[in-house]
């Protein structure tokens, strides 16, 4: 998230910045490294395609107005979730939201939450959402958490 919030307010390189928020940061710990490294460059490559995705589900909002950290935070999400089958979306989701709640407004964590759980039960709908593995949300959960955030 730091690295794509660098990128989003300086316009930065992409390279300058995985070099001096990813990698140097993070040469002692190679998987994480890589990791970090993958999902930063995936989500600068799915922006536009994440941003549609986004302001399809964020009701009222242009995605040029939504707080930098959040937009970030939304785009990282939307991209594990189309882009990375090995990331359960419990996972994507609950991280994004914890990240909000910690670095970004007091109403970001319930906001980021709506958004995320209507986007992961479009792409559920659409047959876009490949996911497999341990800790998948069943679509039940998912409908009855967008339905209660839409209501608030």
């Amino acid at each position: 998230m730091k690295a794509l919030y660098a990128h989003e307010q300086a316009d930065e390189n992409a390279d300058h910045v995985v070099h001096t928020l990813i990698r140097i940061p993070l040469e002692d710990d190679p998987s994480t490294r890589d990791f970090a490294e993958r999902l930063f460059r995936r989500t600068l490559d799915t922006t536009a395609e994440a941003d549609k995705i986004i302001e399809k589900h964020a009701k009222n909002w242009a995605i040029h107005r939504i707080a930098v950290i959040d937009r970030c935070l939304l785009r990282m999400a939307t991209t594990e979730l189309l882009k990375f089958e090995e990331i359960p979306p419990k996972v994507s989701v609950d991280e994004a939201i914890d990240i909000a709640k910690k670095y970004s407004t007091p109403r970001s964590g319930t906001f980021i939450n709506g958004v995320i759980d209507a986007i992961l039960l479009d792409l559920h709908e659409q047959g876009r959402l490949n996911k497999s593995g341990r800790g998948l949300i069943g679509m039940d959960s998912i409908r009855e958490r967008a339905e209660s955030s839409s209501d608030s």
